[in-house]
């Protein structure tokens, strides 16, 4: 029986309709299975990796504590070490309840009767110290070790069974989108052979505006935001485009504002504030005239506050700059040493005013780090100037390095007797603006710690503060150490 025309292209549409209808299901398909593979990754296997990472953190915390303990039977660190305990059992309860594996639970159950052993071998060791009668446990050193390296194995074997997981995901992952393509392929052609004119059309009104939107995306990505995407899509693709659109004009508003921000705050302030600072000398000077001491007084008024302006203003362009991404950072090997020293020479004659001692402990000669010197100078002269405006009179400011070489790492802690800062107040204390509820009212913009802060983490440290109400306050941050070949400091 001959077909007709019409029923040919009735029957033709049908096959060619149904062929792109399996491609689409069978995309479908596997792009959620590569999002189930995905979510099963970001959901299970990353975070366990991680908690795991932190139990390792948390042995040597232990350990750190426990040894601290041992040295000075301080009970603070007992306590320490009791919390560092539970919140490691807490963690590894965690994950024994999220895994699903029988190697990984059999590793978690091994790393609990581990932990249970080493704590009844230190409960031991304490009851047999502190006991009316000293008594030392034979090796115990060798055997508490013998167990951290015990667990550090087991939860090591955890992550790389987790990492290993991963990996074959990933694997997986792409064999099945490169399958999907192969199997895609076919059938497309297989349509075509029906229909070349149709599938074609079908094939550019789908392909052509993704191939758009992702040319697009890639301008966005390098910084080019004000470009608005007006393509005809079919109506799934139409809500994606409206959300890369308003994307890219929210990062362009928000691209304004910074680059608004920073005009204003350079043009509109500094400069003005430039000419203030030069007109008062000018009149310090007696440059237009004499001057009466009580004009005198009042332009050392402004004077004073003119700079305090400027450094404000310097602070917050910097910062700006920062969070912008658009600072410059210099790194050469310097030796940290002889930054403390200018830093402490900068605010000696106002310690000495104040009868506040400087002291300065170094971990050697020289501590050689690879950095930018005048912005770990402006670290250490906001903390130096925290730390002498909140000490008392007769107080001591003192400058600690702790040289780790075996880490690598350069400590740096900055203590003074002050108030203290209050235990509500240590998360926020590095946010801009920040003061904190000190007894002690002084002048400060609350912008130094945040900007030491992020100096701190582009040289690859980090930096946190030690504190309680009444009993002074530390700050403390790291350094990479480096080796001294090329002593061309800045």
């Amino acid at each position: 029986m001959r077909l007709s025309i019409f029923w040919r292209l009735v029957l033709t549409s049908l096959v060619i309709i149904t062929v792109m209808g399996g491609v689409n299901f069978y995309a479908l398909f596997q792009l959620r299975q590569l999002t189930a593979m995905s979510t099963q990754m970001a959901s299970y296997h990353y975070p366990a990796v991680e908690s795991a990472k932190r139990l390792l953190g948390s042995l040597y915390a232990q350990l750190n504590s426990e040894k601290k303990f041992l040295a000075t039977k301080d009970r603070t660190f007992l306590t320490n070490l009791t919390e560092e305990v539970e919140e490691f059992q807490r963690v590894l309860q965690v994950l024994r309840g999220q895994e699903s594996s029988t190697r990984g639970l059999t590793l978690l159950q091994e790393t609990g009767e581990l932990l249970k052993e080493r704590v009844h071998l230190f409960d031991t060791a304490v009851q047999a110290t502190m006991g009316s009668v000293h008594r030392a446990i034979p090796d115990y050193v060798s055997k508490r070790d013998s167990l951290m390296d015990r667990m550090s194995f087991t939860l090591q074997n955890y992550i790389d069974l987790h990492e290993a997981r991963v990996s074959v995901g990933v694997t997986e992952s792409r064999a099945s989108a490169a399958q999907a393509e192969a199997v895609t392929e076919q059938l497309v052609l297989v349509a075509l052979m029906f229909g070349l004119g149709l599938a074609g059309v079908a094939s550019y009104t789908i392909l052509s505006p993704l191939r758009e939107l992702q040319g697009h995306i890639k301008q966005i990505g390098q910084g080019n935001f004000g470009a608005s995407l007006q393509i005809k899509a079919p109506a799934e693709l139409r809500e994606l485009v409206d959300s890369v659109n308003w994307m890219g004009r929210k990062l362009q508003e928000i691209d304004d504002m910074k680059t608004e921000f920073l005009a204003h705050v350079s043009h509109e302030l500094r400069t003005p504030m430039a000419s203030i600072q030069e007109g008062t000398n000018l009149l310090l000077d007696e440059i237009p005239g004499p001057l009466v001491p009580e004009q005198r007084m009042t332009l050392r008024i402004m004077a004073d506050s003119s700079k305090r302006l400027m450094h404000l203003i310097a602070t917050i362009l910097d910062l700006s700059k920062m969070e912008a991404g658009m600072m410059e950072y210099r790194f050469v090997p310097v030796d940290f040493l002889r930054i403390a020293n200018i830093s402490i020479n900068k605010i000696r004659l106002l310690a000495d005013s104040k009868h506040v001692q400087l002291v300065l402990e170094p971990a050697g000669p020289q501590a050689w780090i690879k950095a930018d010197a005048s912005r770990l100078e402006q670290v250490l002269d906001n903390l130096l100037s925290n730390a002498l405006k909140f000490s008392p009179e007769g107080g001591v400011v003192k400058v600690h390095m702790r040289s780790d070489q075996q880490a690598g790492v350069l400590e740096v802690s900055v203590s003074d007797a002050g108030p203290g800062i209050a235990s509500e107040d240590l998360p926020h204390i590095f946010e801009r603006f920040y003061q904190g509820r000190t007894k002690k009212q002084a002048a400060g913009s609350g912008l130094g710690l945040a900007l030491a802060k992020k100096v701190v983490e582009a040289h690859s440290g980090r930096i946190w503060i030690e504190s309680e109400r009444g009993k002074g306050a530390t700050v403390r941050f790291t350094l990479r150490l480096t080796k001294p070949e090329a002593k061309g400091e800045p």
